[in-house]
């Protein structure tokens, strides 16, 4: 029966016989990776520094049916057209009618352009709805004002 000792000394020959199996295999990794490698250069000067060229100019991708050199509707303008359009709608029911006119579009750009419309004084949201803002502009001139007008060039 092996003792304790004997069975430590046989797991240190064993490994020492793996270790020169990996010994032999590194010398033979190292021989060839010397034929393999190429010669390399001497260091060369360095480069001068080159000022960089004109980016490229990316072009927008058009879907839908622009024509070519037609610009593009901002989505701010296509919301405000939906509006003035269809009155009062909620965010949701806006991107619908966005979608249709052919604009791949989703609700959380849509709320994003609702809020900078917004900023601007160019919609307004009442109950959850959004509608475009009352037109502001200067009144008309009553008739009885015009007539009034008109006798007094008149004289």
């Amino acid at each position: 029966m092996d003792t304790a000792l004997e069975r430590i000394h046989a797991k240190i020959a064993d490994l020492e016989a793996k270790i020169g199996d990996l010994r032999i295999a590194e010398r033979e990794l190292q021989a060839l990776e010397k034929t393999s490698a190429r010669p390399t250069k001497a260091a060369s000067e360095p480069k001068a520094k080159q000022k960089p060229g004109p980016k490229p100019v990316r072009q927008p991708k058009l879907k839908g049916k622009l024509e070519a050199g037609e610009p593009r509707q901002t989505i701010g303008a296509a919301i405000s057209a939906v509006l003035a359009e269809h009155g009062p709608l909620s965010a949701a029911e806006i991107a619908e009618q966005v979608k249709a006119t052919g604009r791949d579009i989703n609700n959380r750009t849509v709320s994003f352009s609702l809020q900078a419309l917004k900023k601007r004084g160019l919609a307004k949201n009442i109950d959850g709805k959004w509608a475009a803002p009352k037109a502001r502009g200067r009144k008309a001139a009553s008739a009885s004002a015009v007539s009034a007008n008109e006798t007094q060039a008149a004289a």
